[in-house]
């Protein structure tokens, strides 16, 4: 097997209501089986997922976490207000959003945009796939895979890695359970988190800085599938043992 992975150039700075499926395709030629992967950013963008704190009036919940976070309340409250869940309050905000991801500060960015104001992620990251995907298809006649990325840090190491947080046409986990290793033993646990994996691999190349490429092709991995949610990939409340334990943190405290 052999992957190859490239980055799409000459991007454009992206405004609200651009059309991310046409700026692909007018940058890069395209094939069957591609993966296309998108940094949650421009997506964000494209939707008009921006937003300032001026009129946002912060409660007595946000007002407290900002004092012990060291926070900006109004910015506190907008983190509450996406979130269904608040895993984490200090030193640092840990909530879920609705789509049943799990990141700091509600995934609220204030990079890569103007001064004074933030970047929400998209309200549906499997949608916004989907459409993006779809899009590409009706202008090529290709069946893409699509994966959109944010970064996220993880529990015991240092670093932020690419993420998956919306996908389309491809299955966000392969399940090798019941499969033989090398010596005939049966697979019993092993579940590899392939969205995650591609989601990291393309974030190599789109960078954490300034470096304008926040999108990337993934050709040769051919796992195209029509189904799959990034639902998938969330562990269900009564095994995330990691949650469980927050949340007893959090009453304790």
């Amino acid at each position: 097997m052999r992957i190859e992975l490239f980055t799409v150039n000459d991007i454009p700075m992206i405004r609200e209501g651009d059309d991310l499926a046409a700026i692909i395709c007018n940058n890069t030629s395209l094939e069957d089986g591609d993966i296309v992967v998108i940094a949650s950013t421009i997506v964000a963008k494209a939707e008009g997922r921006i937003f300032s704190l001026e009129n946002i009036v912060p409660g007595r919940r946000a007002i407290d976490i900002g004092h012990r976070c060291g926070r900006d309340p109004a910015f506190v409250q907008a983190v509450l207000d996406r979130s269904v869940e608040c895993l984490v309050e200090a030193p640092f905000i840990l909530v879920q959003l609705e789509s049943g991801q799990i990141c700091v500060n509600a995934g609220i960015d204030d990079s890569n945009v103007e001064e004074g104001l933030f970047l929400d992620l998209p309200e549906d990251p499997d949608a916004s796939a989907r459409r993006i995907a779809a899009d590409i298809k009706k202008m090529t006649g290709m069946r893409v895979s699509l994966v959109i990325t944010d970064t996220n840090g993880r529990a015991f190491r240092i670093g932020q890695t690419g993420i998956a947080i919306g996908i389309a046409n491809i299955e966000p986990v392969r399940d090798w359970i019941g499969e033989s290793d090398l010596f005939g033993n049966r697979l019993q646990i092993t579940q590899e988190a392939v969205a995650d994996e591609v989601a990291s691999a393309a974030n190599l190349l789109m960078g954490e800085g300034s470096g304008g490429t926040p999108v990337v092709i993934m050709r040769g991995l051919n796992i195209h599938n029509t189904t799959g949610s990034i639902q998938q990939i969330y562990r269900i409340e009564e095994e995330d043992i990691i949650k469980k334990g927050l949340k007893c943190l959090q009453k304790d405290s």
